[in-house]
């Protein structure tokens, strides 16, 4: 059974390899899937002394205010024989055999990833220990469960830890270890508070009770430890870490151990759970536990395991084949899928594939329809025709209307159609932009290659919108051509001067009478 925790250990290493440590991704996640240990405490709850008397070592980093900034996921390596060492995966051919380096690169690798500002990330280092002295376990230290922000941090830091932890702690195959301080109210727990949110009938948690040799004198933990005060599915531990002397005088882990081990055995209220008291007990709990999840869930890592490689693998197939390594090779494909892009545009517009009826109906409905909506009337009406006509006669009156008036009139009225005109282009070119976006999607060479697709796309939209600005020129100046001409056929329709009914001698307002000014509009 050990090898099935070190098989898991091995599936994580690959899955934060691969970018995968649970968070939203567009390939499938394997790292979700898998059983794991998360470690949640508030700050000061003695959740690092437990990890380190687990491990038998002084490694992890200690301060005030937020020191684990990143999850850690410590993978514990039981070895028969040889001196400890330790591995991190983004350092993978450099053993460490100084714990107090580890300690150093812990905050190092963090600094790295989230700079000197108390921020926190998701990212977890992959700290792996090899030890005759340990049990095969793997567990996620998450950062403490804080109240306030210190300086240096953002107001969000609370929530933004809690989201965290929650986020591991939620998934149905994490199993939660819960630090509780026993000098403290269990009631204002922040680990037992949150792992309540999301396992709230205590089936995934483990409860661990720290500091129990500072309670007060004539209180005690036996009601917590016995489960009366909060039940469990599994029976609390208590542990009796190092204390902050200890530390300074770095007593030595395997002394602490067994230090806590007589505290236990001799303590008149603990004597009777001696047995099941102690980090070294809850380490092979812990991983005695483990094997049994993994073992049951064996199955349906296989299952999606199977299904992951199948996705993966008919991906790689609707990919197509390899990249060319070569420049001029590069040059060759990159045209290749210009072509077949190229190709399917075309079919659009010729009626091969759909959207070119679009531009047709443009022309055929769209711009005669503007054009009827046009208000003519209003450029045509008596009162308008009398105005331009009239003021045409200049100073003196005309037996016969002047062109000039009726140039003006007509010239007055179809400058009203650069609009249409100008409308209709653009409706042609928000149509292209379609079909080029269409046509991108069904290149299916460009799927391969996202970045070349936002290029290809950029350069057509680019092209689309250079020719639009030359088409509205071209569509204007037709506008303008024919309206500054007019043929001897019109003139020769309009009204002679004998039906004109003109009279010179009346005032320049009434020469021209209704019946013939309305034809004139008309």
């Amino acid at each position: 059974m050990e090898t099935l925790i070190s098989l898991v250990n091995k599936i994580q290493r690959a899955c934060t390899a691969l970018g995968d440590h649970g968070e939203d991704n567009a390939l499938p996640t394997l790292w979700e899937a898998l059983p794991s240990i998360a470690v949640v405490g508030g700050q000061s709850s003695g959740k690092s002394s437990v990890l380190e008397s687990i491990v038998g070592k002084d490694f992890l980093p200690r301060g005030a205010g937020i020191v684990t900034r990143r999850p850690l996921v410590l993978q514990l390596h039981k070895i028969d024989e040889g001196r400890e060492y330790a591995e991190f995966m983004h350092l993978p051919k450099k053993k460490f055999t100084d714990f107090a380096a580890v300690r150093k690169e812990i905050a190092d690798e963090t600094d790295r990833e989230t700079g000197r500002s108390k921020q926190i990330s998701s990212v977890p280092i992959h700290l792996s220990i090899f030890s005759p002295n340990v049990v095969n376990l793997t567990l996620v230290d998450l950062p403490g469960l804080t109240k306030v922000a210190v300086d240096g941090q953002p107001e969000s830091i609370v929530h933004d830890i809690e989201n965290m932890v929650r986020s591991y702690i939620e998934k149905p195959n994490c199993i939660i270890l819960a630090i509780s301080p026993a000098n403290q109210d269990l009631a204002t727990s922040d680990a037992i508070k949150i792992s309540r949110e999301v396992d709230p009938r205590g089936e995934r948690t483990f409860g661990v009770l720290t500091k129990i040799d500072l309670m007060d004198k004539g209180t005690d933990a036996v009601d917590i430890l016995e489960g009366k005060s909060y039940k469990l599915q599994f029976p609390w531990i208590g542990v009796v870490n190092r204390s902050q002397a200890d530390i300074n005088k770095s007593v030595d882990m395997i002394a602490a151990r067994r230090r806590e081990r007589e505290y236990f055995q001799n303590s008149p209220e603990y004597g009777h759970l001696a047995s099941r008291m102690g980090s070294e007990h809850l380490g092979k709990l812990l991983s005695k536990h483990l094997e049994q999840v993994i073992k049951s869930r064996i199955p349906g890592l296989q299952s999606l395991i199977s299904k992951t490689i199948n996705e993966l693998e008919t991906e790689l197939s609707r990919l197509g084949r390899p990249v060319a390594t070569d420049a001029g090779g590069k040059l060759y494909m990159i045209m290749e899928i210009c072509r077949s892009f190229d190709q399917i545009f075309k079919e659009h517009l010729d009626g091969t594939r759909s959207g070119g009826d679009k531009i047709y109906n443009v022309f055929d409905n769209q711009l005669p329809a503007s054009l009827k909506r046009l208000q003519f009337d209003k450029h045509l009406s008596m009162d308008n025709v009398r105005k331009l006509i009239t003021e045409a006669d200049g100073y003196q009156p005309h037996l016969i209307a002047p062109e000039q008036g009726y140039r003006r009139l007509i010239e007055s009225t179809l400058v009203t159609i650069r609009g249409p005109a100008e409308a209709a282009v653009d409706a042609v070119h928000v149509i292209l932009k379609d079909l080029v976006h269409k046509s991108i999607s069904e290149t299916m060479e460009l799927k391969q290659y996202p970045t070349l697709r936002v290029e290809v796309s950029a350069a057509a939209v680019d092209s689309l919108d250079r020719m639009r600005e030359e088409s509205k020129k071209a569509t204007l100046q037709l506008v303008d051509m024919e309206s500054s001409y007019l043929t001897v056929e019109f003139f020769r329709k309009l009204p002679q001067d004998a039906e004109k009914g003109g009279n010179p001698t009346l005032s320049i307002f009434d020469r021209y009478n209704d019946s013939y000014l309305r034809r004139i509009g008309k």
